[in-house]
């Protein structure tokens, strides 16, 4: 079986489809690395990429990425939803087959090495990877965004990035890169435009705040569609399942007269994470995943 790393690298651009297919191009032009799906989101203005391949095939790609990323997109210009420190916001390695987590920790390392010495963008390490226990949580290395960054790196020892100087990229600000176990990005949307209220559902859910563990949430504007949304980063969906956030978020916004209208998944999911929520709201009796067709299609 071949040695396969996942990347998802997050972009703060998602508005702008031309420079977002140059960054495209440039993962797509490694060989030996297939391009499996990307999202814009306008509001958040954000795109989400994933591809796979081996180590040093996705290695190369992601650095590829982030340098066309760098020429393209201009922080000092840059306004959206999402919290956001650079123009390659975040590069997480994730392994998939005959890789183990210690190999994406050394390819975080490598990777932001590189970007830091060639780029001269300073990086810093999270998750798995991180070289301090605060710095595993990508929202304490966000905080304050990229404004705040750009004020203090370079003023406050705690802000030291891992890798390159100790002061923002002119144009491209900093990033994030790190190895974690796959997520799945869970968006719910609220029939309302009250951002008050998605927040403090976020607040509630979320691991930090004494919610769901694995979970971490924020609330949102969706300004085209004038309704609040809370934004959901789920850990680990084994050990808190993507139904029931659904049905607290749905139980909590019941509290002020708001319905959820839609929910949304960005990237990839795992075919487990749906399946647990196929299980609960259908109420199937003695499931057995070799039930499932695509399951059994394996040509020998």
């Amino acid at each position: 079986m071949a040695r396969i790393v996942e990347c998802i690298p997050n972009f703060s651009e998602g508005r702008d489809a031309q420079k977002v297919q140059q960054i495209l191009d440039v993962i797509s032009a490694v060989p030996g690395v297939k391009l499996l799906d990307h999202s814009m989101n306008a509001d958040h203005n954000r795109s989400v990429v994933t591809f796979i391949g081996e180590p040093e095939k996705v290695l190369e790609a992601a650095f590829s990425a982030c340098s066309k990323a760098a020429e393209l997109i201009n922080m000092e210009q840059h306004h959206g939803e999402h919290p956001r420190i650079g123009a390659t916001d975040v590069i997480p390695f994730v392994p998939i087959s005959e890789v183990t987590m210690a190999d994406c920790v050394e390819m975080a390392k490598k990777l932001g090495e590189r970007i830091g010495t060639e780029l001269q963008i300073p990086v810093y390490l999270y998750e798995e990877a991180a070289t301090r226990p605060e710095r595993r949580d990508l929202a304490y290395i966000r905080k304050g965004q990229y404004e705040a960054l750009k004020a203090e790196l370079g003023e406050k020892p705690e802000r030291e990035p891992d890798f390159g100087p100790a002061h923002m990229h002119p144009s491209a600000g900093a990033t994030v890169v790190g190895a974690r176990m796959p997520l799945v990005a869970f968006n719910i949307n609220l029939g309302t435009s009250d951002i008050s209220i998605a927040k403090r559902i976020a607040k509630l859910i979320r691991a930090r705040d004494g919610g769901y563990m694995f979970v971490k949430a924020m609330g949102v504007n969706l300004d085209e569609r004038h309704i609040a949304q809370v934004s959901i980063n789920m850990i680990n969906f084994r050990k808190t399942s993507l139904y029931r956030v659904f049905e607290t978020v749905k139980m909590e916004a019941e509290r002020y007269g708001v319905p959820v209208v839609g929910s949304e998944i960005i990237g990839l999911v795992p075919m487990d994470a749906l399946i647990d929520v196929a299980e609960y709201y259908l109420r199937i009796e003695n499931f057995d995943r070799a039930q499932i067709l695509e399951s059994r299609l394996t040509v020998e």
